[in-house]
């Protein structure tokens, strides 16, 4: 498992018919906790016309394609234009859904940087309709836990999300805040990561309600 590896040539970058949102669109908090690990807490803009059911679905059927601008496109590198390279499921439970102890390869980087590749295998603990929890895992320990929260709200879904960085151990806190985190995912990385997270997420609007609804049509 790699959480940032070495460069590595992205896809070609994919045209999109929408602007990405904005950083400040969202609220973010970058903080280190009192056990030395780091923290960031984006809640983002309303997601319109998402719905949680909408998000389930999509984070259990990232390996399909998406129509944009006439071509077919692997939907994740879709989900951000830029930074997203590749997902695989290297294991799921049922060809329906996934949930807990299921794991996901992930691979992207950050801004278009290519020295800020992640490469990373996650293991999902939770997806339902109230969220989404996945971290990966290094000898048996999360080295860090991505959390979402999906809200229904009128006309759509509050979307709210974190990174921890760092296992929720305080003998290896220390260890992991001074010597891991300076890195593998430094302030300036951190800051990248708020940035491509609101663009992917704020994406939800222009790819997910279409993609969901034909799905729902060819059942």
């Amino acid at each position: 498992m790699k959480l940032f590896g070495s460069p590595v040539e992205l896809p070609p970058q994919r045209s999109v018919p929408w602007t990405m949102k904005d950083a400040a669109t969202a609220e973010a908090d970058f903080h280190i906790l009192d056990d030395g690990r780091l923290c960031i807490r984006i809640r983002h803009d309303i997601l319109h016309g998402v719905s949680p059911k909408m998000l389930v679905w999509w984070f259990s059927n990232l390996e399909g394609d998406i129509q944009i601008n006439g071509g077919l496109w692997p939907r994740y590198q879709i989900w951000h234009p830029i930074d997203h390279i590749s997902i695989r499921y290297v294991r799921r439970r049922t060809h329906r859904t996934i949930g807990p102890g299921d794991r996901i390869h992930i691979r992207e980087v950050l801004c278009g940087r290519c020295d800020y590749l992640i490469d990373m295998v996650s293991t999902i603990d939770k997806l339902d309709e109230t969220g989404l929890i996945h971290g990966p895992r290094y000898l048996g320990l999360q080295v860090a836990r991505l959390e979402s929260t999906f809200t229904p709200v009128r006309g759509g879904t509050l979307f709210e999300n974190s990174i921890t960085f760092g296992p929720d151990m305080p003998l290896l806190g220390a260890f992991f805040s001074n010597i891991v985190r300076p890195r593998v995912f430094p302030d300036d990385k951190a800051r990248a990561w708020i940035k491509h997270n609101v663009e992917e997420v704020g994406n939800y609007e222009f790819i997910l309600p279409d993609l969901y609804a034909r799905h729902m049509n060819d059942l």
